[in-house]
């Protein structure tokens, strides 16, 4: 059995009854906005923080109809930002597929993230939990604020491992801790059981933006994600930070200054990424993110429930060996 059918294992009949309010959603009436939520919704992947929402929750009890509607808000939230960062890193591919503002233009993406962002409120609306919609507003702020960070980093004329983290925080990490809290939150589980459920999804979303940005230099039409992408958008990631840092060359040095400038071409970006690899920044980057899945590992510890326990194992397990 695949690591994502272990994972669903203990919560299969949980996620039926999610992808039915999922689906319900991103139907609407309208003909263009219809069109564009089908489009978005048929990309919607393998799950990732619905499940982590359900089996969070899954640790205290039965799963009722809040900890459903808060693993939908949170998807929606998380889809109205990757239709709005589209557009701000004019991107037209998204996973190996065309992005809605390449489909549907720049004005239509971004009205289609202020819908399924007024849709995700609405569901938060629905628990009838003031905290759980808070955790949501705020969630929405902190996404926004690692955005500006990204955009002030561009500015700068280096890029530290600091800036790199605080920028996760702001964004992966921000999203994937919030589906451990909200999980928790709607299983009225006790405060400290929450942070415990928080600190664990913030784990994982440092592991899966690290993983992310490995994938950045390889080239794979799996992946979808083609090599330097992350560089041609002016972003120096954890492995290329780690080189240069460790390894004195005045003309790499140059070179990273020019894609933090988004000047440069693609033999430079080439250059660059064959130079991440033969300096050890990749090896380094995966060991930074095997440290933070020990922790989650550790942290696992303190689930009661086997099953949920077993599944969680298995979701960090994916995280840090995933291909996709």
């Amino acid at each position: 059995m695949d690591k994502l059918s272990l994972i669903r294992q203990p919560i299969e009949e949980e996620m039926n009854r999610y992808k039915s309010l999922f689906n319900e959603a991103f139907s609407h009436q309208n003909d263009l906005l219809g069109e564009m939520l089908e489009y978005v919704r048929g990309k919607h992947g393998k799950m990732m923080r619905p499940m982590l929402v359900i089996l969070s929750a899954k640790e205290f009890g039965p799963v009722n109809d809040n900890v459903l509607h808060s693993a939908v808000t949170l998807e929606l939230l998380h889809t109205a930002s990757l239709s709005h960062d589209d557009v701000i890193d004019e991107s037209n591919e998204r996973r190996g597929a065309a992005s809605v503002n390449a489909l549907f233009g720049n004005k239509a993406s971004i009205l289609t993230g202020d819908y399924l962002l007024s849709r995700s409120l609405h569901e938060a609306a629905l628990t009838g939990n003031v905290e759980i919609v808070d955790v949501v507003a705020k969630l929405g702020g902190t996404l926004a604020e690692g955005e500006i960070r990204q955009l002030d980093n561009l500015q700068q004329a280096t890029a530290s491992e600091e800036s790199y983290f605080e920028i996760i925080q702001h964004k992966t990490a921000a999203l994937f801790e919030a589906c451990g809290r909200l999980g928790a939150l709607a299983a009225e589980a006790p405060a400290e059981k929450v942070e415990i459920c928080a600190k664990l999804g913030e784990l994982i979303g440092i592991c899966f933006q690290i993983r992310d940005d490995i994938f950045d230099y390889y080239d794979s039409s799996i992946i979808g994600k083609p090599t330097g992408s992350d560089m041609r958008e002016g972003k120096l990631t954890l492995p290329v930070i780690f080189a240069l840092k460790n390894n004195s060359n005045a003309e790499i040095d140059a070179l990273a200054k020019k894609v933090l400038e988004c000047k440069a071409d693609e033999e430079s970006i080439n250059r660059l990424v064959e130079f991440t690899k033969t300096a050890g920044g990749i090896a380094y980057a995966n060991s930074v993110m095997d440290k933070y899945a020990e922790k989650a590992y550790k942290l696992l510890e303190k689930f009661s429930n086997e099953d949920v326990r077993k599944a969680l194992q298995h979701y960090v397990d994916f995280t840090i060996q995933r291909d996709r």
